[in-house]
């Protein structure tokens, strides 16, 4: 098979999934459903595979057609296969497939089964596109698609008037980042003059760093990330999307729509090399956003809530990588974490099956002995997400604060004291989870019991890449090579013709070992904090809160701000719009066509009397008329030719 073929069926084999589930859901046996759903998924995997073992190095673009040509415009329907878009799909339809077998025993007795199936297959096909697209545009239809996807995955149990408001939160935060992303758009194709990522890499290699122009476009790109990857201010969706079901939570925080940002910015390194500025901006709002999430997942009591704020703060890492232009170890951590926090939301959702649908980890305890594949899998997990070496998040993670340390020294400090939380709050959700007593109700202690094969395997291999997956990059100290940034480093010569010494750390063997021996001496005291404190079964997380652990309890009341300065006032703009433009104003143009069509309307009644009599003077008169006005004009005409 050639490549190009292959290349095409990765977005068409989901895509396909899709319409068989999505036309014939209410028509397909059930069994049938999760092998059309999870079969379309591995079939992608596979083709990706025999993608990467045909790739030569070069890139490969497969132009399909000519999309748009418009003058000298002309952008193209096509795929572009690099180092890059194959890490990324390697993710994507494997972590994918993954989810789609979990999906298989956790969603059995939902009546939405197949139309599930088939919305998590667009999902799928969606973020292949956005990362497979040849150009700036294609990427803009794939980004669109997974959020028309996260609506209707977000809203699926639409019943519940809570589940569809956050739907429409995600999808209505997310339409204010792609408003950005579009300008940033209009702004490169203005400037460019094409969209197709090889043709404005090379032009902007030849503009100035700092360039204003080169800041508004990566500014503007940067809006669209902050809405996609749940960065401050735009971030107060993704807690939210905990309403839609479980293995829902782990593709978006996973393998898809959050990690479309950090994407969107390793692909366009040139730019942001160029843009010394906004990188800044990249950085502080990374580390904000980082702080902001771990701090607010200190005091979460539901088992998902506290995920997802954790995923807000692993991927304010991320942005702190990107913003201190190490791009590689960026999309490490997006690797690592599609690992971790895959496992971490499909653990939680085993565990909420077990639970009987409560997600409050005080009604919890003593699960350990209960469900013990999960405990065992979600401990690992932990470990990971906690930065504990050889585990994955350790490598990644720990490469990320050694280029931080070079950037900027307090910039490190806080990213430090970031990763303490993370490694409290974490094994703090462990501990109440699984140590100590059942606190739960005698029926739902009557009814744990260990999830079905079809969600402990995938647990399990992901337990194992939450392991093993961060030796792909080791530490230079270790004299091990870094086949991450190996495979990768075509993708940055860009960036290194833009700028000498692009991605090089200065660091001495010593101060890498004294950055690491930090990193893990401050989660291990973390850890043990959090032992102490919930570890032995004393301690269940309060219900009443004061003072700043009511502020952070109640995340610092961002979303009551947000609706009483935009919400609430919009709302009551439209309230008033209703009552004065559409009563009014509309309302009085319609009433008086009515009134006007009704008042003649009754006087041409009165006219039908029935008498024969009238109806011939009517006709007389109409006769008459006519007449008078054909002698009046023939009389005009003769003397306008008299007077001539």
């Amino acid at each position: 098979m050639s490549i190009s073929l292959l290349i095409s069926l990765i977005p068409l084999i989901p895509f396909i999934g899709f319409l068989i589930n999505g036309l014939g859901f209410k028509r397909i046996p059930k069994t049938l459903v999760p092998l059309i759903g999870t079969g379309a998924s591995l079939l992608s995997f596979l083709c990706v595979l025999n993608t990467y073992l045909q790739f030569t190095g070069e890139p490969i673009v497969v132009r399909l057609f000519d999309w748009i040509s418009i003058a000298q415009w002309s952008i193209g329907f096509s795929f572009q296969i690099d180092q890059l878009s194959l890490i990324m799909l390697f993710v994507i339809t494997g972590v994918g497939t993954l989810i789609h077998g979990y999906s298989a025993g956790y969603m059995k007795h939902d009546e939405g089964y197949g139309k599930f199936f088939a919305y998590l297959n667009l999902f799928l096909f969606s973020m292949i596109l956005l990362v497979l697209g040849g150009n700036y545009l294609m990427m803009f239809i794939g980004w669109e698609g997974v959020g028309l996807c996260s609506y209707l995955l977000i809203g699926f149990w639409n019943s519940n008037t809570n589940y569809a408001n956050a739907a429409r939160k995600a999808f209505i935060m997310n339409r204010i980042g792609d408003l950005g992303f579009l300008i940033g758009i209009f702004l490169l194709l203005s400037t460019f003059g094409t969209l197709e990522y090889g043709e404005v890499f090379n032009s902007a290699k030849g503009l100035q760093i700092g360039a204003p122009i080169i800041t508004a476009i990566t500014l503007a790109l940067f809006v669209g990330a902050m809405g996609k990857s749940a960065q401050i201010p735009l971030f107060t969706w993704l807690p939210d999307a905990m309403a839609g079901p479980t293995p829902v939570s782990a593709l978006i925080h996973a393998a898809t729509m959050v990690t479309s940002g950090i994407y969107m910015i390793v692909r366009s390194n040139v730019l942001y090399t160029l843009a010394p500025f906004t990188l800044e901006v990249v950085a502080w709002v990374g580390l904000a956003t980082a702080l902001l999430g771990a701090l607010i997942g200190l005091y979460q009591n539901d088992i998902k809530k506290v995920l997802a704020y954790s995923t807000v703060s692993q991927l304010g890492y991320m942005f702190i990588g990107l913003g201190v232009m190490a791009y590689s170890s960026g999309l490490f951590h997006v690797i690592t974490h599609a690992f971790f926090k895959a496992l971490l939301f499909l653990g939680a959702g085993s565990v909420i099956h077990a639970m009987s649908d409560d997600q409050d980890i005080r009604n919890m305890g003593g699960l350990w002995s209960k469900i013990k594949i999960t405990a065992i899998t979600f401990l690992i997990g932990t470990i990971a997400i906690s930065g504990i070496p050889p585990f994955a998040g350790f490598f990644s993670k720990d490469e990320i604060l050694a280029h931080t340390f070079e950037h900027n020294k307090v910039m490190w400090i806080l990213a430090v004291a970031g990763s303490f939380l993370t490694a409290f709050y974490m094994f703090r959700l462990f501990f109440v989870t699984f140590t100590g007593k059942f606190r739960g109700t005698e029926e739902q202690e009557h009814h744990l019991h260990e999830s079905p094969s079809s969600m402990t395997i995938p647990l399990i291999v992901l337990a194992g890449l939450s392991i093993i997956g961060g030796f792909i990059g080791m530490p230079v100290v270790f004299h091990a090579p870094h086949y991450l940034n190996e495979f990768l480093s075509p993708i940055y010569e860009g960036s290194r013709q833009v700028l000498p010494g692009f991605g090089e750390v200065h660091l001495s063997h010593s101060t890498e070992w004294m950055l690491m021996g930090i990193s893990v001496a401050v989660a291990v005291v973390a850890i043990l904090l959090s032992y102490n404190v919930f570890g032995k079964g004393q301690k269940v997380p309060g219900e009443k809160y004061s003072g700043l652990k009511k502020w952070i309890y109640d995340k610092f009341y961002i979303d009551e701000a947000y609706n009483a300065v935009f919400v609430n006032p919009m709302t009551k703009f439209s309230t008033w719009l209703g009552k004065a433009m559409e009563n009014t104003v509309f309302g009085g143009i319609i009433n008086g066509i009515y009134r006007l069509v009704t008042g003649s309307s009754g006087v041409l009644q009165r006219l039908q009397t029935g008498n024969i009599g009238t109806y011939i003077a009517l006709i007389t008169l109409g006769v008459i008329i006519i007449f008078g006005i054909s002698v009046g004009s023939e009389v005009w005409a003769s003397l306008k030719s008299i007077s001539k």
